[in-house]
């Protein structure tokens, strides 16, 4: 991870702790808007093909051919899974070029999973990417590269599925990590030449729960230190995924992080439906730098 991307933990703290009443403290719109904090610090949204989910209150909505809506709340980027485990999302690539019409940075994401040999599927990851970043003129400057890992995956194939992404880009894609007991283990009984080499990719911390992850070895985190704890490998996250969804009946609902100083909205601005979100530990331009590090070159 590198140091210049990143602020000091403790101008978030500042930020949830004195949300803006008015909620309307991001530039491009009301993205706080009903209570959230985490004000000041970039929104990114990710998707899949089972976005968007269904409508369950008045507000604005979006489609994958058309998400003005999450700028209009105020997010920056979007990330689309490109694919899991072998088989390719279908909603991708619409997602992906509706986002650069809005103006939100594009990403890409790659759920590795076991069934499948693991340089298969950054082969797989790559190649989707590639084509998607010839598919269009951009206005963005990267399309972010990250591998999503599975909450049972082993140690090598997450290196493997790394190693290969950047010997065939020249990026080291960003880390996101199930929140699990079998991980948790996995990396922090790592060697420290195992550990560095996990450190190159920023770290995409899943949090939307205090209580998140708790086990029989690991205790719920309450917060992101004590997750960074738990896993001891990163000094510090990159992007937070602080909110995502329960599913009950088939029928989605917010599952959004609001314990103690942290305290966000169940909703994303006036959004009519759950979004998954997310915010940057740094600053906006910081953000861009990040993309355009981790990400391949549209222009």
């Amino acid at each position: 991870m590198k140091p210049y991307f990143l602020l000091p933990l403790f101008l978030l703290l500042t930020q949830c702790a004195h949300p803006d009443p008015t909620g309307n403290a991001a530039p491009q719109g009301p993205a706080q808007r009903g209570g959230g904090s985490g004000a000041g610090l970039p929104q990114i949204i990710n998707v899949s093909a089972y976005d968007p989910k269904e409508r369950q209150r008045n507000g604005r909505g979006f489609s994958e051919n058309d998400v003005s809506a999450l700028r209009l709340n105020g997010a920056s980027g979007l990330i689309a899974r490109a694919g899991k485990g072998g088989n390719l999302d279908t909603k991708c690539g619409s997602f992906l070029a509706s986002a650069d019409r809005a103006g939100l940075l594009p990403g890409v994401y790659y759920r590795l999973q076991n069934h499948v040999d693991a340089v298969a599927q950054a082969d797989q990851f790559v190649n989707r990417a590639q084509a998607l970043a010839r598919s269009r003129s951009w206005n963005a400057p990267a399309l972010l590269l990250c591998g999503d890992y599975d909450a049972n995956s082993r140690l090598s194939d997450i290196l493997r599925f790394m190693d290969r992404v950047e010997s065939r880009t020249g990026v080291v894609p960003v880390a996101y990590l199930e929140n699990s007991q079998h991980l948790k283990l996995l990396l922090g009984q790592a060697d420290a030449a195992t550990k560095a080499r996990l450190r190159r990719a920023p770290y995409w911390l899943a949090l939307y729960s205090h209580e998140s992850g708790a086990g029989p070895v690991f205790p719920a985190p309450v917060h992101p230190r004590g997750l960074l704890n738990q896993y001891r490998v990163w000094a510090d996250w990159t992007l937070w995924q602080y909110g995502g969804v329960d599913w009950e009946g088939g029928r989605s609902r917010p599952k959004v992080y609001s314990h103690g100083r942290y305290q966000f909205s169940p909703w994303f601005g006036d959004m009519d439906r759950p979004v998954e979100r997310n915010v940057f530990n740094g600053s906006p331009a910081a953000l861009t730098a990040f993309w355009r590090a981790h990400g391949l070159r549209l222009q």
